[in-house]
């Protein structure tokens, strides 16, 4: 099948081809710093996809757009707290794939999101009273790590889950983007084998798709940038908070 009949296969309308454009810069925002976002995407896509094949057509994306994160903020990663949560979220992963496709996604989504906005809660009681107090014990970044890794193989939302573990902890702005950045590049891409295989959301006509939206990741990706360098460290920490709480929200009315 050429190229332009695979694309003509998915018989995408105008409107649907504006949602999934406007998914994959605010991908590309996401992934440049401006965190809580992420949740956006995931609802666009699904919206016109569906659930489960939209977490194939999204997957590759994040990874093209990791690619660039992990480029531009190598040098601030942290890589004390990558190997705390990343052998938790590698067995969340696995259990995703495993009850992923059992488990209901409107009650997941519904828990996920109670969860989200009680962490939300506590973490602006603590900002208010100006706590200093940051967790260290293991299972802090045990279960946020297993939740992490579960949510992202079931519907690609583990970035609130990620947000609120970074925020708890403390890191600034650019320690916060740069471990995220690495923590998720490794993880989608032990991903990818199991999208291909085993549940087949990742296929040559989504692949093929993924390619004509690069531009559109490209281009959110570097604005993002340009707005994060503008952000201090005080207005980040409350603008992740506010989005995250918002994203939860949606995914909780949705």
């Amino acid at each position: 099948m050429s190229y332009l009949k695979i694309i003509n296969a998915y018989q995408l309308s105008a409107q649907q081809w504006i949602f999934i454009l406007l998914a994959v810069f605010l991908l590309g925002l996401s992934k440049s710093g401006i965190k809580g976002i992420g949740i956006l995407n995931v609802v666009i896509l699904a919206f016109v996809f569906g659930e489960k094949a939209s977490t194939g057509v999204l997957l590759p994306m994040l990874i093209f757009a990791d690619i660039f994160a992990v480029i531009y903020y190598n040098r601030h990663a942290n890589w004390t707290y990558i190997k705390k949560l990343l052998p938790w979220m590698v067995v969340g992963v696995l259990v995703g794939v495993w009850v992923g496709n059992d488990i209901s996604e409107l009650l997941f989504k519904r828990l996920m999101a109670i969860i989200i906005i009680t962490s939300v809660l506590i973490l602006f009681y603590n900002e208010k009273r100006k706590s200093s107090t940051i967790p260290t014990h293991i299972a802090f970044s045990s279960s946020a790590g297993f939740l992490a890794g579960f949510t992202t193989m079931i519907g690609n939302l583990a970035g609130p889950i990620s947000n609120i573990y970074f925020l708890a902890i403390k890191l600034p702005k650019n320690e916060f983007i740069g471990t995220a950045a690495w923590l998720f590049f490794i993880i989608n891409v032990f991903k990818l084998p199991f999208h291909f295989f085993v549940w087949k959301t990742v296929t040559k006509e989504s692949l093929v798709l993924n390619s004509i939206l690069i531009p559109a990741v490209v281009l959110g990706f570097f604005i993002g940038v340009m707005i994060v360098k503008k952000i201090s460290n005080l207005n980040y920490r409350k603008f992740i908070l506010i989005v995250t709480t918002i994203g939860a929200l949606v995914m909780l009315f949705k």
